[in-house]
């Protein structure tokens, strides 16, 4: 290119940017080179991490189903709980009203005893007044 004169410089010239363009393309695609492996590991890193999370939402999924029965059968349970409850305090009161007429016919029989043991003292006494007017009077028929 020397030797061409002075067109030869223009294309030394020209030759030489051109390499130098070459070279800085080889740097750039080595470069994005570089950042692409970068971006395609960061990429699978990524979907790591998105695979773990989704199996960590699975088994948080699977939890709270858990705790969901938990809570059904706690509910039910709790529900058998006050029926039993509602069903022994209908008893109790049921026993209380059982109770109060025991206490009702313990009172009447009471009473009653009372008025036999008084009529009992009653004839008793009655039958002792007999049993001497009786002998008084056989004495009387004996002695006629």
């Amino acid at each position: 290119a020397a030797r061409a004169g002075e067109a030869g410089k223009g294309f030394a010239v020209v030759a030489s940017e051109v390499k130098a363009l070459a070279n800085q393309t080889a740097q750039a695609t080595g470069s994005i080179a570089t950042q692409i492996q970068a971006m395609q590991a960061a990429t699978r890193e990524a979907a790591a991490d998105i695979g773990a999370i989704r199996e960590s939402i699975t088994g948080i999924n699977e939890v709270t189903a858990a705790i969901a029965a938990a809570v059904e059968q706690q509910g039910a349970a709790t529900r058998d709980i006050a029926q039993n409850v509602q069903r022994a305090a209908v008893g109790t009161n049921e026993i209380a009203g059982a109770i109060d007429g025991v206490t009702a016919a313990a009172a009447e029989t009471g009473g009653a005893a009372g008025q036999v043991q008084s009529t009992s003292s009653t004839l008793a006494t009655q039958a002792a007044t007999l049993r001497h007017e009786m002998g008084e009077f056989l004495g009387r028929v004996r002695a006629a």
